[in-house]
Parts: structure tokens; sequence; C-alpha cells
């Protein structure tokens, strides 16, 4: 091996990385129509409260566990409401953009995958949000939940759901808090070689259980997008690396070894040497 080369998998950065003010035209742009796609499958009140007793009933039909058993975890403590509130809150933008942020500057190629495959998994929820409006179990008198938010505070939503001109509040369906939790965990592990990387899996874990308890989703939520994220991962492959070359050092032009001065190759002797 060469002095000067390196290892075959450590990607060019410097190469890799897109220009800044494009990408940061592109996320904000995916951010406004984020916003506009969930306000435009805003009002569909009666539909959403139908759509969610349907899916409260499926739930006990299968059967998955309660929410409201992840709930009376949070309800014994007052100051564990107020932060799975407060993490709801303030976490899911946030945490998302730093993981993009950190990626494009120190991973550009797991920058680009990661881009497509959350741009791939929020086109596709917007669509379900508009095809399938879904009261979230907060609002549903079915499931004697309580709405967290409004009760303990912090919230992120008007006091009343049908007139909430600041967020679309049904679009449970499916969960884009979680499933951007799971690509910035999977993301992390893969970009990272950290023997503690793994623990970047505790944001989707602590953020399923935040969104359960505080009764902003059903379970349901949480799986329809991980199923989601897995057909975007399966079809976006992480580009490989391209591999870098050891540089060879050339003889100097002009210049010839002592073999080829007498006019014989290098690689054989005159028959009968060292006789």
């Amino acid at each position: 091996m060469f002095a000067g080369s390196r290892p075959a998998d450590r990607e060019p950065d410097s190469s890799a990385r897109p220009p800044l003010v494009r990408e940061l035209l592109l996320v904000v742009g995916l951010f406004v129509i984020y916003k506009f796609g969930r306000q435009a499958a805003n009002g569909h009140v009666d539909e959403a409260f139908h759509n969610a007793g349907r899916v409260w009933d499926l739930e006990r039909a299968v059967p998955l566990p309660g929410e409201g058993a992840v709930q009376g975890l949070l309800l014994h403590n007052e100051t564990l409401i107020h932060l799975a509130n407060t993490y709801y809150a303030t976490v899911h933008f946030p945490a998302t953009l730093l993981f993009l942020g950190y990626l494009y500057w120190r991973r550009p190629r797991h920058y680009i995958w990661s881009r497509r495959v959350l741009a791939a998994l929020t086109g596709a929820a917007l669509a379900l949000h508009l095809i399938f409006p879904l009261a979230p179990p907060r609002l549903l008198a079915a499931t004697g939940l309580v709405d967290t938010g409004q009760v303990y505070g912090p919230t992120v939503y008007g006091a009343t759901s049908a007139t909430d001109s600041m967020a679309n509040q049904f679009a449970a369906m499916p969960s884009l808090h979680f499933g951007w939790a799971v690509m910035v965990g999977v993301g992390l592990v893969v970009a990272t070689r950290s023997r503690w990387r793994w623990l970047w899996l505790l944001h989707p874990a602590i953020t399923l259980f935040v969104i359960v308890g505080t009764a902003n989703h059903y379970w349901l939520d949480s799986i329809v997008v991980a199923a989601l994220l897995a057909v975007a991962l399966a079809a976006l492959r992480l580009p490989r690396a391209e591999p870098v070359r050891a540089h060879i050092p050339w003889p100097a032009a002009g210049y010839s070894t002592p073999a080829q001065a007498n006019g014989r190759s290098p690689s054989y002797a005159p028959s009968g040497a060292g006789r």
C-alpha cells in the first residue's frame, strides 16, 4: 500500500456536498409544501371523526395495546406530562433540521440519501392525509383519553380543532412525528461509526412513547408510517462511495534506470548471468 493512499470507503465529502444555497431553498420549499399540504387536508371534520372511530375499533379488534396504558404512565407525574408535551411541541422540527445539517457538513452522501427519503416519506404522508383525514385519539370521546396539551400544556394546537388555522389537527394518519424520528435515528446509525451510535434510536423510541402517551396519535399511525418509510428505504438505496484510487508516482521525465541505460530490460537478466 502506498503511503499517500486513503481507505477506499472514505467518502469524498467536498466533492459530494451539493451547493448550500440550492439545498436551503429546496428544504424551505419542501417545508412550505408540507405546511400547505396539511392545511389542504383540514376541514373534513365529520369524515375525520368517522375514520377515528373505525381506527379505534380496528385496534381493539386486532388487538393492539390500549393507548390509555401509556398515558397512564404519564398521568402519575405532572412533571413528566410537561416534559412529554414539550418534547412533542419542540423537538420534531429542530431535531430533523439538525440531522440534515450535520449530514450536509460531515456526510454529504448520506445527506442526499436522507433528504430524498424524507421527501418521499413526507409526500406519501401528505397524500394519505388528504385521502384519509383522521381525528387524533385526544379528540375522540370514545377513547377516554386526556388531551394533555390542552390540560397541562404546552400545546401547539388551538382549543377548537375545527377552526384551528395554525395546524391541521385531523392529519393523524400517518404520524410524521414518528416517521421523521425513525429516519433521524436510522440515518445517524448508518452515517456514524461510534460504538454508541445505536443510542440514536432512543429518539424514535421516546417519540413513540410521547405521541401515544399525549394522545396525539394511535398505534396504527406509527405502524403505517413505519411501513411507508420501509418502502422508501427499499426504493432509495444509499449510493456507494466512489473508491479513492491511490496515486502511483511515475518516474520523472528523462530519467532512466541503470538497466535501461545499458539497453537491457530491468525485468530480465542476460543469459548466463551469475554463473
